[in-house]
C-alpha cells in the first residue's frame, strides 16, 4: 500500500506569494532522501489561521488518508503562531515526547529553541507532527524523531514505512 504523507506550510506571507516557501520543499526533500517504501505527497500552503489549519489537518487525515502529516511554521510565540493549538484541537491523543525531543535537539544549535512550541498528536490513523519553519531545523528535528515514526504508524494501523538505514535508523521492536 502506497503511503500518503501530508505536508502543510503554515505562513501568511508564503500563502500570499510574498515569500518563497522553503519549509515545505525541505520537508519533502527529507522524505525523498530517507524513505525507500512507496509514498506520495499531499501538499498544502495555508495562512496562519487556526480554523484553516484545523480544517486542513482534518482533510488530510480524514479525507486524503495521510498516515503522516508534517507541518512547518506557526510554532513560535508570535501572536499569529497557532499551529500547535490547531493540532491539539483536532487530535484524540497528544504525543508530547516528539516536541520535547525536537526542542532538545534544536537546543544543540540555537538557544532560542526553547521558544518553539512544536508538538505531535494522533487523529484516527494519522500521526501529525509540527516542525519548525527553518529548513536546517526541519532536518535536525526529523533526524531526531523519525526513528520512532514508522513504529508509531504501525501502532495506529497505518502503512509500513521503510527508511534507508544509511539515512535514518528506524526502530521497531523485534517480534517474538
Amino acid at each position: 500500500m502506497k503511503a500518503k504523507i501530508g505536508f502543510i506550510t503554515v505562513s501568511d506571507r508564503a500563502s500570499r506569494g510574498e515569500y518563497e516557501d522553503l519549509g515545505g520543499p525541505a520537508m519533502a526533500a527529507w522524505f525523498d532522501r530517507v524513505l525507500t517504501s512507496e509514498w506520495e505527497a499531499v501538499k498544502r500552503m495555508i495562512p496562519d489561521e487556526q480554523d484553516g489549519i484545523e480544517a486542513t489537518l482534518k482533510a488530510l487525515a480524514d479525507d486524503e488518508g495521510c498516515c503522516l502529516i508534517v507541518t512547518t511554521g506557526g510554532t513560535g510565540p508570535a501572536v499569529r503562531d497557532v499551529t500547535p493549538e490547531a493540532t491539539e484541537k483536532v487530535c484524540e491523543k497528544m504525543m508530547p515526547g516528539f516536541g520535547e525531543l525536537m526542542r532538545q535537539e534544536s537546543l544543540k544549535f540555537v538557544p532560542t529553541a526553547i521558544l518553539s512550541r512544536q508538538t505531535a498528536g494522533i487523529r484516527g490513523q494519522s500521526l501529525i507532527i509540527n516542525l519548525p519553519g527553518k529548513p536546517s531545523a526541519i532536518d535536525d528535528c526529523l533526524n531526531a524523531v523519525f526513528p520512532a515514526v514508522p513504529y508509531c504508524i504501525d501502532l495506529i494501523e497505518g502503512p509500513f514505512l521503510i527508511a534507508d538505514p544509511d539515512q535514518c535508523k528506524v526502530f521497531r521492536p523485534k517480534k517474538k
